[in-house]
Protein backbone atom coordinates (compact mmCIF):
# COMPACT_ATOMS: atom_id res chain seq x y z
CA UNK A 1 0.00 0.00 0.00
CA UNK A 2 1.12 3.87 -0.70
CA UNK A 3 1.51 6.28 1.52
CA UNK A 4 -1.19 9.01 0.91
CA UNK A 5 -1.90 12.44 1.20
CA UNK A 6 -4.98 14.64 0.33
CA UNK A 7 -5.66 15.52 -3.66
CA UNK A 8 -6.19 19.31 -3.05
CA UNK A 9 -5.92 21.86 -0.46
CA UNK A 10 -9.22 22.76 1.45
CA UNK A 11 -9.78 25.34 4.37
CA UNK A 12 -12.13 25.85 7.34
CA UNK A 13 -13.08 28.78 9.90
CA UNK A 14 -13.75 27.99 13.58
CA UNK A 15 -13.04 28.77 17.05
CA UNK A 16 -10.18 27.91 19.42
CA UNK A 17 -11.86 25.96 22.72
CA UNK A 18 -9.95 28.24 25.11
CA UNK A 19 -8.69 31.14 23.44
CA UNK A 20 -12.54 31.56 22.19
CA UNK A 21 -10.39 33.31 19.00
CA UNK A 22 -11.29 32.38 15.50
CA UNK A 23 -9.02 30.22 13.51
CA UNK A 24 -8.63 29.60 10.10
CA UNK A 25 -7.62 26.40 8.76
CA UNK A 26 -6.42 24.96 5.94
CA UNK A 27 -5.17 21.45 4.68
CA UNK A 28 -2.11 21.65 1.97
CA UNK A 29 -0.79 18.32 0.16
CA UNK A 30 2.29 17.30 0.75
CA UNK A 31 5.29 15.24 -0.12
CA UNK A 32 5.93 11.46 0.91
CA UNK A 33 7.64 11.20 4.32
CA UNK A 34 7.21 14.35 5.67
CA UNK A 35 4.61 13.66 7.90
CA UNK A 36 1.86 15.86 9.59
CA UNK A 37 3.18 19.07 10.10
CA UNK A 38 1.44 22.52 11.36
CA UNK A 39 2.33 25.55 10.34
CA UNK A 40 1.44 28.70 12.52
CA UNK A 41 1.50 31.64 9.54
CA UNK A 42 0.96 33.97 11.53
CA UNK A 43 4.20 33.63 12.96
CA UNK A 44 5.89 31.88 10.37
CA UNK A 45 7.03 28.80 12.09
CA UNK A 46 6.46 24.90 11.83
CA UNK A 47 6.29 22.19 14.39
CA UNK A 48 5.84 18.32 13.22
CA UNK A 49 3.93 15.89 14.92
CA UNK A 50 6.28 13.77 16.79
CA UNK A 51 6.67 12.86 20.48
CA UNK A 52 9.68 14.79 21.10
CA UNK A 53 6.85 17.95 20.81
CA UNK A 54 4.76 17.42 22.98
CA UNK A 55 4.99 20.27 25.31
CA UNK A 56 1.48 20.12 27.49
CA UNK A 57 -0.91 17.19 27.60
CA UNK A 58 -3.13 18.91 30.56
CA UNK A 59 -6.07 19.86 28.96
CA UNK A 60 -5.44 18.94 25.05
CA UNK A 61 -2.31 17.61 23.28
CA UNK A 62 0.11 20.71 22.61
CA UNK A 63 2.95 20.64 20.87
CA UNK A 64 5.60 23.60 20.19
CA UNK A 65 8.73 24.34 18.00
CA UNK A 66 10.78 27.05 20.96
CA UNK A 67 7.77 29.42 22.05
CA UNK A 68 5.58 28.52 19.10
CA UNK A 69 2.97 25.86 19.96
CA UNK A 70 -0.42 24.89 18.66
CA UNK A 71 -3.30 23.03 21.38
CA UNK A 72 -6.10 20.76 20.71
CA UNK A 73 -4.70 18.97 17.98
CA UNK A 74 -5.76 15.28 19.33
CA UNK A 75 -9.42 15.75 16.79
CA UNK A 76 -7.69 16.37 14.21
CA UNK A 77 -5.11 13.92 14.24
CA UNK A 78 -7.59 11.81 15.00
CA UNK A 79 -9.23 11.69 11.42
CA UNK A 80 -5.81 11.94 9.94
CA UNK A 81 -5.55 8.46 10.86
CA UNK A 82 -8.71 7.33 10.28
CA UNK A 83 -8.40 8.44 6.73
CA UNK A 84 -5.29 6.40 6.36
CA UNK A 85 -3.27 9.68 5.65
CA UNK A 86 0.49 9.83 5.90
CA UNK A 87 1.56 13.22 4.90
CA UNK A 88 -0.15 16.67 5.50
CA UNK A 89 0.29 20.47 5.66
CA UNK A 90 -1.98 21.90 8.31
CA UNK A 91 -1.55 25.89 8.34
CA UNK A 92 -3.34 27.71 11.09
CA UNK A 93 -3.42 31.68 11.77
CA UNK A 94 -3.86 31.24 15.13
CA UNK A 95 -2.34 28.96 18.01
CA UNK A 96 -5.30 25.87 18.29
CA UNK A 97 -7.17 23.99 15.90
CA UNK A 98 -10.35 24.77 15.80
CA UNK A 99 -12.99 22.99 18.04
CA UNK A 100 -16.02 22.60 15.07
CA UNK A 101 -18.69 20.55 16.98
CA UNK A 102 -16.51 19.22 19.14
CA UNK A 103 -16.15 15.51 17.67
CA UNK A 104 -14.08 15.22 14.84
CA UNK A 105 -16.85 14.66 11.98
CA UNK A 106 -16.33 18.11 10.11
CA UNK A 107 -12.82 16.77 9.72
CA UNK A 108 -13.83 13.77 8.20
CA UNK A 109 -15.86 15.86 5.70
CA UNK A 110 -13.51 18.15 5.34
CA UNK A 111 -10.96 15.29 3.96
CA UNK A 112 -13.87 13.60 1.76
CA UNK A 113 -13.94 17.40 0.54
CA UNK A 114 -10.08 17.41 -0.37
CA UNK A 115 -10.29 13.41 -1.57
CA UNK A 116 -7.08 11.42 -0.83
CA UNK A 117 -3.88 10.96 -3.50
CA UNK A 118 -1.51 7.89 -3.26
CA UNK A 119 1.90 9.10 -3.45
CA UNK A 120 4.74 7.23 -4.97
CA UNK A 121 6.39 5.34 -1.33
CA UNK A 122 5.12 2.73 0.53
CA UNK A 123 3.31 3.25 3.67
CA UNK A 124 5.08 2.42 6.77
CA UNK A 125 3.56 0.50 9.75
CA UNK A 126 4.19 0.23 13.46
CA UNK A 127 4.40 -3.64 14.38
CA UNK A 128 3.97 -3.76 18.64
CA UNK A 129 6.21 -6.36 19.20
CA UNK A 130 5.97 -6.63 23.20
CA UNK A 131 3.36 -5.28 25.39
CA UNK A 132 3.77 -1.48 26.95
CA UNK A 133 2.01 -0.30 29.76
CA UNK A 134 1.93 2.42 32.03
CA UNK A 135 -0.39 3.03 34.91
CA UNK A 136 -1.47 5.87 37.19
CA UNK A 137 -3.01 4.00 40.36
CA UNK A 138 -5.76 1.82 38.76
CA UNK A 139 -5.36 3.94 35.40
CA UNK A 140 -3.63 2.37 32.73
CA UNK A 141 -2.95 2.36 29.23
CA UNK A 142 -1.41 -0.61 27.05
CA UNK A 143 -0.69 -1.45 23.62
CA UNK A 144 0.45 -5.14 22.93
CA UNK A 145 0.74 -7.18 19.68
CA UNK A 146 -2.30 -8.39 17.90
CA UNK A 147 -2.91 -9.51 14.11
CA UNK A 148 -5.71 -6.36 13.92
CA UNK A 149 -5.97 -2.67 14.93
CA UNK A 150 -7.82 -2.80 17.54
CA UNK A 151 -8.90 -0.66 20.69
CA UNK A 152 -10.30 -1.15 23.85
CA UNK A 153 -11.79 1.40 26.33
CA UNK A 154 -13.42 1.60 29.73
CA UNK A 155 -14.26 4.80 31.72
CA UNK A 156 -16.12 5.08 34.99
CA UNK A 157 -17.55 8.20 36.55
CA UNK A 158 -19.56 9.06 39.62
CA UNK A 159 -22.39 10.32 37.29
CA UNK A 160 -25.67 9.24 36.69
CA UNK A 161 -25.69 9.87 33.29
CA UNK A 162 -22.07 7.70 32.59
CA UNK A 163 -21.55 5.60 35.41
CA UNK A 164 -19.02 2.69 33.99
CA UNK A 165 -19.13 2.37 29.87
CA UNK A 166 -16.56 0.20 27.96
CA UNK A 167 -16.52 0.16 24.75
CA UNK A 168 -14.40 -2.22 21.61
CA UNK A 169 -13.45 -0.97 18.34
CA UNK A 170 -11.94 -2.62 15.60
CA UNK A 171 -10.29 -0.27 13.26
CA UNK A 172 -11.36 0.57 9.87
CA UNK A 173 -12.45 4.36 8.18
CA UNK A 174 -15.95 3.10 7.63
CA UNK A 175 -16.21 1.65 11.33
CA UNK A 176 -14.60 5.27 13.10
CA UNK A 177 -16.90 7.46 10.52
CA UNK A 178 -19.77 5.37 11.74
CA UNK A 179 -18.99 4.86 15.23
CA UNK A 180 -16.40 7.21 16.41
CA UNK A 181 -16.21 10.37 14.77
CA UNK A 182 -19.45 11.93 15.94
CA UNK A 183 -18.68 11.53 19.44
CA UNK A 184 -18.15 14.94 21.24
CA UNK A 185 -15.79 15.94 23.95
CA UNK A 186 -17.32 16.11 27.35
CA UNK A 187 -16.78 18.76 30.68
CA UNK A 188 -19.14 19.19 33.95
CA UNK A 189 -20.17 22.34 34.41
CA UNK A 190 -18.19 23.20 37.81
CA UNK A 191 -14.80 22.52 35.49
CA UNK A 192 -16.41 24.48 32.76
CA UNK A 193 -16.79 27.66 35.32
CA UNK A 194 -13.28 26.62 36.97
CA UNK A 195 -11.34 27.02 33.36
CA UNK A 196 -13.06 30.25 32.13
CA UNK A 197 -11.79 31.67 35.76
CA UNK A 198 -8.47 31.02 34.72
CA UNK A 199 -8.70 32.42 31.39
CA UNK A 200 -9.49 29.04 29.56
CA UNK A 201 -12.37 27.38 27.57
CA UNK A 202 -13.38 30.22 26.72
CA UNK A 203 -14.47 28.96 23.31
CA UNK A 204 -16.20 25.97 24.82
CA UNK A 205 -20.33 25.76 25.17
CA UNK A 206 -23.52 23.79 24.68
CA UNK A 207 -22.95 23.73 20.68
CA UNK A 208 -19.38 21.67 20.94
CA UNK A 209 -19.33 19.52 23.80
CA UNK A 210 -21.29 17.51 25.80
CA UNK A 211 -22.20 19.68 28.97
CA UNK A 212 -23.21 17.89 32.38
CA UNK A 213 -24.44 19.31 35.67
CA UNK A 214 -24.38 17.28 38.64
CA UNK A 215 -27.05 14.96 37.56
CA UNK A 216 -27.90 15.42 33.64
CA UNK A 217 -26.70 16.34 30.37
CA UNK A 218 -27.66 20.05 29.56
CA UNK A 219 -27.47 19.64 25.94
CA UNK A 220 -30.74 20.02 24.41
CA UNK A 221 -30.35 17.55 21.83
CA UNK A 222 -29.13 14.89 24.69
CA UNK A 223 -26.45 12.13 23.52
CA UNK A 224 -25.61 10.98 19.56
CA UNK A 225 -24.66 7.94 21.40
CA UNK A 226 -25.98 6.51 24.23
CA UNK A 227 -22.35 5.46 25.56
CA UNK A 228 -20.52 8.75 23.76
CA UNK A 229 -18.67 9.69 26.14
CA UNK A 230 -16.40 6.53 26.05
CA UNK A 231 -16.92 6.54 22.14
CA UNK A 232 -14.75 10.14 22.28
CA UNK A 233 -12.05 8.55 24.42
CA UNK A 234 -11.34 6.63 21.73
CA UNK A 235 -11.52 9.03 19.58
CA UNK A 236 -8.86 11.03 21.45
CA UNK A 237 -6.69 8.19 21.67
CA UNK A 238 -6.54 7.32 17.83
CA UNK A 239 -5.26 10.93 17.83
CA UNK A 240 -2.71 11.07 20.17
CA UNK A 241 -1.27 7.47 18.89
CA UNK A 242 -0.35 9.69 15.93
CA UNK A 243 2.93 10.39 17.82
CA UNK A 244 3.94 6.73 17.10
CA UNK A 245 4.89 8.23 13.22
CA UNK A 246 2.86 5.20 11.71
CA UNK A 247 -0.37 3.36 11.94
CA UNK A 248 -0.06 0.83 14.56
CA UNK A 249 -0.79 -3.18 14.38
CA UNK A 250 -1.51 -4.09 17.65
CA UNK A 251 -4.28 -3.68 20.45
CA UNK A 252 -4.52 -0.34 22.66
CA UNK A 253 -6.41 -1.11 25.80
CA UNK A 254 -7.39 1.17 28.36
CA UNK A 255 -9.20 2.37 32.14
CA UNK A 256 -9.66 5.72 32.65
CA UNK A 257 -6.91 6.18 29.96
CA UNK A 258 -5.37 10.35 29.20
CA UNK A 259 -3.75 12.38 26.80
CA UNK A 260 -0.70 12.54 29.43
CA UNK A 261 -0.72 8.84 29.47
CA UNK A 262 -0.97 8.34 25.96
CA UNK A 263 1.89 10.65 25.78
CA UNK A 264 3.96 8.77 28.12
CA UNK A 265 2.71 4.83 26.34
CA UNK A 266 3.98 6.43 22.75
CA UNK A 267 7.85 7.78 24.13
CA UNK A 268 7.75 4.34 26.56
CA UNK A 269 7.46 2.04 23.14
CA UNK A 270 9.45 4.65 20.99
CA UNK A 271 12.35 4.52 23.38
CA UNK A 272 12.20 0.70 23.74
CA UNK A 273 13.44 -0.80 20.29
CA UNK A 274 12.25 -4.18 21.22
CA UNK A 275 8.61 -2.73 21.61
CA UNK A 276 8.20 -2.03 17.91
CA UNK A 277 9.69 -2.62 14.05
CA UNK A 278 8.65 0.02 11.55
CA UNK A 279 8.41 -2.10 8.35
CA UNK A 280 7.43 -1.09 5.21
CA UNK A 281 3.65 -2.95 4.30
CA UNK A 282 4.61 -4.66 1.19
CA UNK A 283 7.19 -6.32 3.09
CA UNK A 284 4.67 -7.61 5.66
CA UNK A 285 2.10 -9.67 4.55
CA UNK A 286 0.14 -9.41 7.45
CA UNK A 287 0.33 -5.74 7.78
CA UNK A 288 -0.94 -4.98 3.83
CA UNK A 289 -3.53 -7.13 4.10
CA UNK A 290 -4.99 -5.57 7.27
CA UNK A 291 -4.63 -2.00 5.54
CA UNK A 292 -6.31 -2.71 3.05
CA UNK A 293 -8.96 -3.64 5.14
CA UNK A 294 -8.48 -0.56 7.64
CA UNK A 295 -8.51 2.39 4.85
CA UNK A 296 -10.83 0.97 1.69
Amino acid sequence: MKQRTIAKSVEIMGVGLHSGNPVRMRLNPAPADSGIVFVREDVNRQIKVAVENVTDTRLATVIANGDVSVSTIEHLLSAVIAMGIDNLEVVLDSDEVPIMDGSSASFCILFEEAGTADQNAVKRVLLVKKPIEIRDGGRFVRLSPGKINEIRFEIRFDHPAISRQEYRFVFSKENYIKEIARARTFGFLKEANYLRSIGKGLGGGLDNAVVLDEKRVLNAEGLRFADEFVRHKILDAIGDMAFLGAPFLGKYEAFAGSHHLNHLLTKSILSDSEAFEIVESESVKEAEKELERVFA
